[in-house]
């Protein structure tokens, strides 16, 4: 593997960090984004239950914002319930834009190493070529070793740099359309508590 990296020339090592990134954002989104952690279930029956018990305090609304991203855009509606619906739904939107954008975070650099990781793979093919018509240049075609080291070089940095790129891509596809799915289930569960809560809609 080090030869392979050494053979590759320098723009391996940048092709090497944007991997190891990747990685790290992919682990760090997939355990985020865990159902009971992000959509505990039976969160707005439970919530619904402590209301019509008379329990639904300040302190149990804490709790819920506490324990989930679903919990904190429903503990926002709950901070405003004794407001109308429209006041309801306003403050579960405010809260709803913070949480996705919290969702949403290194996505944006997951696809930024989707995109330049086969950039800097061409970079090196560039690279590499252009080493290939200068030893053709001063020592003609009689020297086979020069041109295959930077044959080789070119090689490498495009297998190396699309081999970053692709799994990159697939996860930050899938992860955006992870992203999309809990923000819809979001709102119909906001939706929801708030209809139940204003009792427009039966449990």
């Amino acid at each position: 593997m080090l030869e392979l990296v050494k053979a590759g020339g320098w723009l391996m090592w940048p092709i090497i960090a944007c991997s190891v990134i990747a990685m790290a954002i992919v682990l760090d989104r997939l355990w985020a984004y865990r159902r009971r952690k992000v959509l505990p279930a039976n969160l707005v029956a439970q919530i619904w239950q402590l209301h019509q018990n008379k329990q639904l305090t300040a302190a149990h609304i804490a709790t819920v914002r506490k324990k989930s991203e679903l919990g904190r855009i429903l503990a926002a509606g709950l901070m405003n319930r004794a407001h109308s619906r429209e006041v309801m739904k306003e403050a579960i939107e405010e809260e709803g834009r913070q949480v996705v954008h919290e969702l949403e975070r290194y996505l944006n650099t997951l696809g930024t190493i989707a995109n330049i990781s086969p950039l800097l793979g061409l970079l090196g093919t560039v690279i590499g070529m252009i080493k290939v018509f200068t030893a053709i240049t001063s020592s003609g075609v009689g020297n086979p070793a020069v041109l295959a080291g930077g044959i080789s070089e070119a090689l490498i940095t495009t297998a190396a740099g699309l081999s970053v790129a692709i799994p990159a891509v697939i996860f930050h596809r899938y992860l955006s359309g992870r992203v999309d799915r809990i923000v819809v289930q979001m709102e119909d569960q906001a939706l929801k508590m708030v209809d139940v809560m204003q009792g427009e809609r039966e449990k």
